[in-house]
């Protein structure tokens, strides 16, 4: 499937079991990782957020298509603004800075200079404009790499304490899960 095509697979309306099937599509080099990426930059939102949901599916059902282009897709979550495709590509962070993420997926973060994905995603952890949802994955994201850079557990509890008020009930529930979390790393 060439770019054209595969744009024009995402430009109408999908269905779970459409973006199933055109990730494993994708799971068989008929397009690239690295192609999904792109298009969830796409000028129109909707095409983005279809590119980014099927990117989160081939990376949670086709890790090994995903893996060669795990480098780029950090290099470019910092610059994604569609905050539909957004929540998609926190989801796929968080589950990539797991400790049970799968071994590769685990090296490329030890390797990885995540200071800056830090720095981006506290900034969305506390950006009013950011929906919650998306910020759900930021706690989980935090919350993960204080395995690397320890100073993230005070300031994360900090910011939670800040947000715990002005946020919604289910962020105030994962505030607690990501509590327990990093009371467990004490």
């Amino acid at each position: 499937m060439q770019n054209d095509l595969l744009l024009q697979n995402i430009k109408t309306t999908l269905q779970k079991s459409k973006v199933e099937k055109l990730a494993a599509i994708a799971s068989e080099s008929t397009f690239s990782v690295k192609d999904l990426i792109d298009l969830s930059f796409y000028h129109d939102e909707q095409v983005g957020f279809r590119a980014a949901w099927i990117l989160e599916n081939v990376y949670t059902a086709h890790q090994q298509r995903f893996l060669p282009h795990a480098l780029y897709f950090l290099e470019k979550l910092p610059q994604q603004s569609n905050l539909s495709a957004l929540r998609h590509y926190v989801k796929i962070l968080a589950f990539m800075t797991r400790k049970n993420a799968p071994f590769e997926i685990r090296k490329v973060i030890a390797d990885y200079d995540t200071d800056h994905l830090v720095e981006v995603v506290f900034a969305w952890l506390i950006d009013d404009k950011i929906p919650v949802a998306v910020k759900s994955y930021c706690l989980n994201i935090l919350a993960n790499l204080n395995a690397k850079h320890g100073w993230i557990r005070e300031e994360l509890l900090q910011t939670m304490d800040f947000l715990e008020d002005k946020e919604s009930i289910a962020f105030f529930a994962k505030v607690k899960q990501i509590r327990k979390q990093l009371w467990k790393l004490v």
